[in-house]
């Protein structure tokens, strides 16, 4: 018996590729064509906000200054600068919106970490009445999943910072979120807010957990944090996490749900190879 009718759409939305896959009846109907196309206006929208990368964006304006009166007078920029001061309370200064480095040069206010997982979020909400489909909406490796009960799980590879075509675990997930950072795409582009210098001791974290923003952050907090971060990651209530340091180490937390699954977060192991 086949299963559900699939689609799947893939555009360049925020500098990365975005792709929305959806499983389930009607797949192929305008209605679904339209909604998908409003998830991906918002990415967009958001793009127009918040990328650091264009002048004619609001922050691309700023040059790196944190958003004054006039900024925050807009409800979106008001609503992530108040998140990026929750994740700084979160994350103990790990992630600080404030101190990163900007795509020009030198250091600035850039909320990019947790815009991405924020933007996902909200784009994926023009598709939360199609009850009956499956959705898999992945935002340059952040992803966001949803499947309906009785139907499989999505399995989402973790890619091998060093080597891209590999994989260093597969993770079955029915809803949830699964958010990686490091430096294998962008290199050493994450700050050590309290060093002021490339966090360089972790190639990558992933994280999954049930919002795809907090898994984001959390990655991104844990690759400037270091290679103590998996210590502090086991007590994040909801999430855990695999990580790759400089060495080539590979650990996880307990409850990690691939099949590297540990017992202890100071269980070492290596890549195979």
């Amino acid at each position: 018996m086949s299963g559900p009718d699939r689609r799947a759409w893939v555009e360049q939305v925020m500098g990365l590729p975005v792709s929305v896959h959806l499983r389930g009846p009607g797949v192929r109907t305008p209605a679904v064509e339209e909604r998908v196309a409003r998830a991906l206006a918002e990415l967009r929208a958001a793009d127009a906000v918040f990328s650091t990368y264009r002048p004619d964006s609001v922050l691309g304006r700023l040059r790196g200054a944190p958003p004054g009166p006039a900024a925050t007078a807009d409800p979106l920029v008001r609503e992530v600068a108040g998140l990026c001061e929750t994740a700084r309370a979160r994350t103990g200064g790990w992630f600080d919106a404030r101190r990163l480095p900007l795509p020009l040069g030198g250091t600035g206010y850039d909320p990019s970490g947790l815009v991405k997982g924020w933007a996902v979020e909200r784009a994926a909400r023009h598709l939360t009445d199609l009850a009956d489909h499956d959705l898999c909406l992945n935002a340059g490796g952040d992803v966001l999943l949803r499947a309906v009960p009785g139907r499989p799980a999505w399995r989402i590879g973790i890619e091998d910072p060093d080597r891209p075509d590999r994989l260093l675990d597969v993770v079955e997930r029915a809803a949830g979120a699964v958010a990686t950072s490091g430096t294998a795409r962008r290199g050493a582009h994450i700050t050590d807010p309290r060093a002021g210098r490339p966090a360089e001791a972790v190639r990558s974290v992933t994280v999954v957990g049930p919002d795809l923003l907090w898994a984001d952050v959390y990655a991104t907090a844990a690759v400037a944090r270091g290679t103590d971060a998996l210590d502090w990651l086991a007590t994040l209530d909801g999430y855990a996490a695999l990580l790759v340091d400089a060495a080539g180490r590979v650990r996880a937390t307990p409850g990690w749900p691939g099949s590297r699954a540990v017992s202890s977060p100071l269980t070492d192991g290596y890549r195979e190879g």
